[in-house]
């Protein structure tokens, strides 16, 4: 049993983060490895404009699967909070109890999606050159949503009882996967951006089925009997709990993105084309911060439901300390290294140009991010449901109130999108260190029977 889980409940801090976060930094390299991959052959074999309709509808199909993956964090946190309190029985019932949560989350926002893709599009005012194939690619991946759910369902649990390796080598073997199909449906039978689509599809799907079929054979607490499948109002409760104020933050963190994409859609498709292609780039950026948010959020659910609020304590300095060594590590990538990436996405000489000058812009805004994913992962694990719904609140706003009117600045214009969405980091970093110094996460463990 050790071999697929790990105790976070002892030894010393850094170890445990460093050892726990560095497969799924990897993972998430790899997963936006794939999705890079997509942006590339699309935008390199395909046109800028393909790319512009691909990501044109990235801020709404983040907001489609933003439920399904807050539901899954919510199970993830529930599942270590009873792993960290020992109790082997709740973490099989909350296990058994999660597809229901799942299968519920992906039918109807999968379903939300297909039907709402054309309205949505128009009302966010998509550059007629690109709506049709924006169209399209949204609604292959809204119909595939059970596919991330899936994935991103059996690895919220797998880490929650510290398995941060079974999902890496599902990606790695899947990431592989979907870079082949790509080439295959992109360049080679022409489909264009639905066969980019479909082929990021197939690989999720793959990576789900394959950890949870390698989880159920080599992890004793995927051995559910039937009395863990029964549905349990209780454990279901506590998960969504948890789970709908994450889906919720994720959610207003959605539209607070859309409104952002309606603000670059008015700049014409070489603007949408380079947004599309730093947001990439940036999701790369972020995968550091984000590998150890939710090494942070294992670390904090184990010790929480073990009582060790002191070692969260001490968990959260460690994770400050690491977090700013990244960041003095990202900038100066960032700084020269931009224009060379750029060029990865597409041809065109002024996306080129403009992407790495955007690049440059939030760079130096990296250390605030960090903050973001240290303080989120913290409370989150800690099953501080307010916190969920303040940050959302606080990152929609930002993104809300600074965009256009940073664009409408004299000397400023088109930069003004990038910098609605560092000057948003900054003041979410600062809420959410406020957020954890306030000590309520302290008051808000699960109860285990």
């Amino acid at each position: 049993m050790k071999k697929y889980v790990k105790d976070m409940t002892q030894g010393k801090p850094a170890g445990l983060l460093l050892s726990f976060m560095l497969p799924m930094i990897i993972g998430n390299v790899f997963q936006q490895f794939y999705n890079m991959v997509d942006s590339m052959i699309v935008g390199r074999y395909v046109g800028a404009t393909a790319l512009a309709a691909v990501g044109a509808t990235g801020s709404l199909n983040f907001f489609i699967f933003a439920v399904c993956n807050g539901l899954s964090n919510g199970v993830g946190v529930v599942v270590s909070q009873y792993f960290g309190a020992d109790n082997e029985k709740q973490v099989k019932k909350a296990i058994g109890n999660a597809i229901y949560i799942m299968l519920t989350s992906a039918l109807i926002m999968g379903s939300l999606g297909v039907i709402l893709a054309r309205p949505l599009l128009t009302l966010l005012k998509t550059p007629a050159d690109i709506i049709g194939n924006s169209v399209v690619y949204m609604q292959i991946m809204c119909g595939g949503v059970f596919a991330v759910a899936l994935y991103n369902g059996v690895a919220a649990i797998l880490r929650g009882i510290g398995d941060s390796k079974t999902p890496l080598y599902f990606l790695i073997v899947s990431s592989i996967l979907n870079v082949g199909l790509d080439l295959l449906f992109v360049r080679v039978f022409h489909m264009g951006v639905a066969g980019a689509g479909i082929a990021t599809i197939i690989a999720q799907f793959l990576s789900g089925i394959g950890s949870l079929c390698f989880a159920l054979k080599t992890n004793p607490y995927f051995r559910l009997q039937r009395e863990h499948m029964r549905a349990r109002a209780d454990i279901i409760r506590q998960c969504v709990r948890i789970g709908i104020p994450l889906s919720f933050q994720m959610s207003l963190i959605a539209i607070s993105c859309i409104v952002l994409q309606s603000v670059v859609n008015t700049f014409g498709s070489v603007v949408v084309a380079t947004y599309t292609a730093t947001n990439r780039i940036e999701q790369l950026v972020q995968q550091p911060y984000n590998s150890l948010g939710m090494a942070m959020s294992t670390y904090t659910g184990q010790n929480v439901g073990a009582g060790k609020l002191d070692r969260v304590k001490k968990g959260y300095r460690t994770g400050l300390v690491m977090m700013g060594i990244f960041s003095m590590l990202m900038l100066p990538l960032a700084q020269f290294g931009g224009e060379f990436v750029m060029r990865l996405f597409v041809n065109e000489a002024d996306v080129i140009a403009m992407g790495s000058q955007a690049i440059k812009i939030t760079s130096y805004f990296y250390f605030f991010l960090g903050l973001i994913y240290v303080s989120r992962g913290t409370l989150n694990g800690a099953g501080d449901a307010t916190f969920s719904f303040i940050n959302g609140i606080v990152e929609m706003i930002g993104r809300i109130c600074f965009a256009k009117p940073f664009t409408m600045i004299p000397g400023v214009g088109v930069w003004g999108i990038w910098g609605a969405t560092a000057f948003t980091w900054f003041i979410t970093g600062i809420v959410s260190v406020i957020r954890y110094m306030q000590g309520k996460w302290k008051r808000v463990m699960i109860k285990s029977e």
